[in-house]
């Protein structure tokens, strides 16, 4: 038998057994007095449309198209999508928010492991849900799940993580090695080898085959190697000629670039990956070099994203074995990983 759900305008008021049949049974809504529960109207358009309850509101009784059409709340057939689709796949959910989570996460809703309900007392995952065409101001970025349903109702699950770069790379660096500054990149001449195939600082000028390495340095490692002593070359000088060359994003790029070298990883450039840096971990020598495990995007603290760029950067890092990484740089560093989840 059908039961009955009163619309308010917030929840669906639904008594009879509703307790039973619909919280106990499959995690939907939160009890009331007795039986009775109270639905987000997210969760009873998905039982109206299943027909399993009915909803009459201002004495009227709507059907699952004309309560979509009067469910005033913005984003609600986006974030009604997400919660069938993840239904559909054997999860129960609820809003998060109280009543339905008493401590809930910052996201849209609480989603719990398979087998599991909202008593259970845990969350597999936070989801947030946009539509393809949403704005992502950066400083509103949390851990969790970012549900984002793009034109065709299809939706692309994303994990957002926060991440801290580590790595055992590293070398003592020598000290007042000569150098040029020559347009957009530094010359370092007759550098101790281990400066390149240990330390993997630049790139040989001489390609493979050399001797001993003349190094060709980007405006950003050779701003770190002079910041440090490493060269000699006036910090200043090598930092004026990047901001000459990039504008304010070089001091971004020389913040995260001196970040990843201090947490024991050898960043290099990411450009033909469409990143600011690929990074490498464990570095022993560059003949025995690995695969770079991270692609690092540095951007301003108050970014806004764009779900189609995630998009694209995930699915270009996934595709070449990595990991999309994020770094935020404002008063700090931000760092933030995206990969692809499938719930």
């Amino acid at each position: 038998m059908e039961l009955e759900g009163r619309f308010d305008g917030e929840v669906v008021r639904v008594a009879g057994d509703a307790r039973q049949r619909f919280h106990d049974a499959s995690g939907y809504g939160y009890p009331l007095e007795g039986n009775e529960i109270a639905l987000a109207p997210v969760e009873a358009a998905h039982l109206l449309f299943r027909e399993r309850i009915g909803v009459v509101a201002d004495g009227e009784r709507l059907d699952f198209r004309s309560f979509l059409a009067r469910e005033p709340a913005e984003d609600f057939v986006v974030r009604y999508l997400v919660y069938a689709d993840l239904r559909s796949r054997g999860f129960y959910l609820s809003p998060a928010r109280e009543p339905w989570i008493e401590e809930p996460p910052d996201a849209d809703f609480a989603v719990f492991p398979r087998g599991n309900g909202p008593d259970d007392g845990e969350v597999e995952y936070a989801v947030r849900a946009v539509g393809e065409r949403a704005s992502l101001p950066a400083g509103e970025l949390a851990e969790g799940v970012l549900a984002v349903v793009d034109e065709e109702s299809e939706i692309t699950y994303f994990e957002r993580a926060r991440l801290e770069p580590s790595g055992t790379s590293g070398i003592d660096l020598p000290r007042g090695v000569e150098a040029d500054l020559l347009e957009d990149r530094v010359v370092v001449w007759n550098p101790p080898r281990e400066l390149y195939e240990r330390g993997f600082y630049g790139q040989p000028l001489e390609g493979r085959d050399y001797d001993r390495p003349t190094l060709q340095c980007s405006l950003v490692e050779a701003a770190f190697l002079a910041d440090r002593g490493t060269i000699d070359l006036s910090t200043e000088a090598v930092v004026d000629r990047g901001r000459a060359v990039e504008g304010e994003r070089f001091d971004r790029r020389l913040a995260v670039y001196g970040a990843l070298r201090e947490a024991g990883t050898v960043p290099k450039t990411g450009y033909k990956f469409g990143a600011d840096f690929r990074t490498y971990a464990d570095v022993e020598s560059v003949e025995e070099l690995g695969h770079s495990e991270l692609l690092v995007r540095v951007l301003p603290a108050d970014h806004v994203f764009e779900p189609r760029d995630l998009a694209l950067d995930v699915r270009l890092a996934h595709g070449v074995r990595k990991t999309m990484s994020f770094a935020l740089v404002g008063e700090g560093i931000d760092w933030w990983s995206l990969e692809r989840l499938t719930p």
